[in-house]
């Protein structure tokens, strides 16, 4: 598994995920529709060299899926969020990256069956952890296995 801390070297999908991230939080920041957004990175990021450092190369098409899944499906991704956080607590007031990383991460839970559920969730848990040293990856980590016992009981042994 890569860390979370240098994601140099990265697999394709793993270097996807994270651009996806990123993307979704671009999106949310700039009010970017997610069309523009794809051709941005897929043209001037995935792989390219931005500010004098060269990008790893990504998976295009996997990174078009999760960003355009997430979007699509983020009506219902959104309750379900609400629904984990504490009472009186919005989803506006967490984190935007711990809102991309869990809209990322639930779209591949929910919609993409063919990826098991440990990959999905130790994938967005090193990206947590490259972004974050406090509290968050673990809250993201709870998040992701209570949706992998409900999208993916099945595959989940409780």
């Amino acid at each position: 598994m890569v860390s979370g801390k240098n994601r140099e070297g990265a697999p394709p999908r793993s270097a996807a995920r994270l651009a996806a991230v990123q993307a979704l939080f671009q999106m949310e920041a700039a009010g970017q529709g997610v069309e523009a957004t794809i051709r941005e990175f897929q043209d001037f990021r995935l792989g390219n060299e931005v500010d004098g450092v060269k990008l790893q190369e990504a998976d295009k098409t996997f990174f078009a899926d999760i960003l355009r899944g997430a979007v699509e499906a983020q009506g219902r991704l959104d309750p379900y969020l609400q629904r984990q956080l504490t009472s009186g607590w919005k989803l506006s007031r967490l984190d935007a990256t711990v809102r991309a990383i869990l809209r990322a991460g639930l779209y591949e839970m929910i919609r993409r069956p063919d990826i098991p559920y440990k990959v999905v969730i130790n994938e967005y848990l090193d990206i947590a952890n490259a972004f974050f040293d406090g509290d968050e990856p673990g809250f993201i980590n709870a998040v992701l296995d209570a949706a992998s016992k409900e999208a993916r009981s099945d595959e989940v042994k409780v």
